[in-house]
């Protein structure tokens, strides 16, 4: 595999309460990799960690053979990692394209206009609305904009924290197809979900956290047939 990025021994802790201990993952180039667990389990943190928002405790973090543990957020994002966090976050009062503006804030005004095209030939539906309010778009239609916003910025990269929350059915499965997308046009993506099924169906390889630490590792096929997985998860 060629690494994209390696983390190792990722340690962080809340008010002196360990969060995450220990952890240890790497995403390879073009990749898909499922980081998945409950409610607590330590992803969104160790996501944060990673895309600079949280300082690690102990641990280290490179990105294409470069230390980037203790960077700060806007040094990550032009390094080649983007977050897109959980609860979409669009700003509401400004309209689709303004939202991917300020997505694109690290480059050029020439390579903000063509990213802004290339997202808009991957979210026709985004498209359509350019001028819209985000405030205004449906809650799967927000999340789309926050991808795509995410994209903006030209990553090598991309962390989606728990995108699948609160959309309808239908939703998902065309998010999880974007998310294919995505990752066909050579952007690595680390997926935080609680949506397990649907995950290890496009995921490359996959862990499982539980209590800040990764309990177990393997392929998306391997890990949608383990016993473990099977009966914490997927109910069967």
């Amino acid at each position: 595999m060629d690494v994209l990025l390696e983390v190792s021994g990722l340690a962080y802790s809340y008010s002196g309460v360990a969060a995450v201990r220990d952890v240890s993952f790497r995403v390879g180039r073009g990749e898909i990799v499922a980081l998945l667990g409950a409610n607590g389990a330590g992803k969104s943190t160790t996501v944060k960690v990673v895309a600079g928002a949280l300082r690690a405790k102990s641990g280290s973090v490179r990105f294409d053979g470069e230390a980037l543990e203790g960077q700060p957020s806007h040094v990550v994002v032009k390094r080649g990692i983007t977050l897109v966090p959980e609860g979409r976050l669009v700003f509401a009062q400004m309209t689709v394209a303004e939202n991917l503006q300020m997505g694109g804030f690290t480059q050029k005004a020439a390579v903000v206009a063509r990213a802004a095209e290339q997202c808009f030939a991957l979210f026709p539906r985004l498209a359509e609305r350019r001028g819209q309010l985000a405030g205004s778009l449906s809650g799967g239609e927000q999340q789309m904009l926050a991808i795509a916003r995410g994209m903006m910025s030209g990553p090598r990269l991309m962390i989606l924290d728990e995108p699948s929350l609160g959309l309808a059915p239908l939703r998902v499965r065309e998010l999880f197809r974007l998310i294919a997308a995505i990752a066909e046009e050579g952007v690595a993506v680390l997926l935080v979900e609680q949506n397990v099924h649907q995950s290890l169906k496009i995921a490359h390889r996959g862990y499982v956290m539980e209590k800040g630490v990764v309990v177990l590792g393997g392929t998306g096929e391997e890990l949608l047939g383990d016993d473990y997985v099977r009966r914490a998860f997927l109910g069967r």
